[in-house]
């Protein structure tokens, strides 16, 4: 295998690409849904700390979208530069699919996002409150038809194929396809702690520097309360798309499990090991008998179809989705534990003092970011060889571009990315260095803001 042919440089530039896209809309789908929980609460009680919050994390949520739309642009052009099969066979579904969520979310989101960041002055509380609103529902709404339109990928249905092309019979089919609802759910709670575990970081680093006043306090408490509620709940939406993936794509299941062959009477589970594509074993596992079964089948002696049942090439590549599913099963306990822990410590009093709490907190925080990578990784990579599962090969998707073409692309990718995107990163870095800013007047929560005729008339004096 040439892993330098024109084929797998396209495969390696649009796995670049959006991983770098993804994180964007992820920030920005979390931080959406906090911001309109901040300006209700300060509308509902008057505390200055909430406006504060909203006008720091807003700005944060300001450069992660623009970041995310320039990100999102690039892949539109690389479907019809590198990924044109894909786009002939395909395109009848997913144009459609990608011009809703333009239509409904993106116009939504672009119509009403000025008036979020720039209306204070300009527009009434109430009315500022409903922009902010759109805002964060125009986020909603884009991970509902990105998703539809991914998962028709994963688990096709209500077409049929007329002269080689995907023709749709059955829009309501293709839209709510059997794997749709578990993973517009899993994307959805994903964005929301990537989003929670950010805020919580950026407490934790003002609290252990000695910062701690009430924005700061606020957002940190805010951030793992919704953790403690998101991190179980995620783990039982994953439990559901597993067995939802296991129903209609074994090869996918056999290939996370570094499973081989098909075991009687019960599955174990390989915690550890190196599987080996070309022998088909897995190297040094680790396993816990039965255990498999009882996560993937919820029965003790739960079959899984091992690798070995399918095609040498219908195999999803094992060495790669093993670990990153791991990788994210295990930040998955560990944000579970850090909800528990800071729960402890809120009954003990001590959640804003422990100071070697706020540092793992702050080391805790990309987790959720790297999280989102692995588990997009595992789904992608465990897609393969399928661009359209069992429709439509990846090899079949690609342009007839030369390897030059690609790589040369490629390169100039890696290099604008990291150059804008790096230049982004830092800002954002810089911005939540600087926090908040701390709120002077204590009493500013006795005059409700909703009483007067606009949000900055209720503050006057107040700085």
């Amino acid at each position: 295998m040439d892993i330098f042919d024109a084929f797998h440089l396209a495969r390696l530039q649009f796995a670049f690409t959006v991983s770098f896209h993804i994180v964007f809309p992820a920030i920005s789908i979390g931080m959406a849904s906090f911001l309109a929980v901040l300006e209700w609460r300060w509308l509902a009680t008057g505390n200055v700390a909430y406006r504060e919050m909203f006008h720091f994390w807003s700005r944060i949520f300001a450069v992660g979208f623009g970041m995310g739309v320039v990100s999102g642009v690039v892949m539109a052009y690389e479907f019809g530069t590198n990924w044109s099969g894909f786009s002939e066979v395909a395109g009848n579904i997913t144009g459609p699919l990608l011009t809703y969520e333009v239509l409904t979310a993106f116009f939504l989101e672009a119509g009403f996002l000025g008036v979020m960041l720039f209306g204070w002055n300009r527009v009434g509380p109430r009315a500022h409150f409903f922009a902010t609103l759109m805002v964060a529902v125009g986020t909603l709404i884009s991970t509902f038809w990105i998703l539809a339109s991914n998962s028709f990928m994963h688990t096709p249905q209500g077409f049929a194929m007329v002269n080689g092309r995907i023709v749709p019979t059955d829009w309501l089919k293709v839209i709510f396809n059997p794997s749709f609802p578990y993973r517009l759910a899993h994307m959805t709670i994903a964005a929301f702690i990537v989003a929670a575990f950010i805020i919580a970081a950026c407490g934790a680093w003002h609290l252990r520097n000695g910062r701690a006043d009430e924005p700061v306090k606020r957002s940190f408490s805010m951030a793992l309360w919704i953790l403690l509620f998101l991190a179980p709940l995620q783990i039982m939406v994953g439990d559901a798309h597993g067995l939802n993936t296991r129903e209609h794509q074994p090869a996918k299941i056999a290939a996370i499990e570094g499973l081989w062959d098909t075991e009687k009477g019960g599955t174990a589970l390989n915690l550890v090991g190196l599987p080996d594509m070309e022998a088909e074993v897995t190297r040094y596992a680790i396993s816990i008998p039965h255990l498999g079964s009882l996560i993937l089948t919820h029965s003790w002696t739960g079959e899984i179809r091992g690798l070995k049942e399918f095609k040498k090439e219908d195999r999803p590549y094992s060495p790669i989705i093993f670990w990153t599913f791991r990788l994210m099963a295990g930040l998955g306990m560990l944000m579970l534990l850090t909800a528990l822990i800071a729960l402890f410590l809120r009954f003990q009093g001590r959640l804003y003092e422990a100071r070697w709490f706020h540092g793992f907190v702050f080391c805790m925080g990309p987790s959720g970011i790297v999280a989102l990578l692995a588990g997009w990784i595992t789904t992608e990579v465990g897609r393969q060889p399928w661009t359209v599962y069992g429709v439509l090969r990846t090899i079949d998707s690609v342009s007839p571009i030369g390897a030059q073409q690609a790589g040369v692309s490629l390169l100039i990718f890696v290099m604008v990315y990291f150059l804008v995107f790096g230049v982004g990163i830092y800002y954002m870095l810089k911005m939540m260095k600087r926090g908040p800013n701390a709120v002077v007047d204590q009493w500013a929560h006795l005059r409700h803001p909703v009483l007067r005729n606009r949000p900055l008339d209720a503050l006057e004096g107040e700085k």
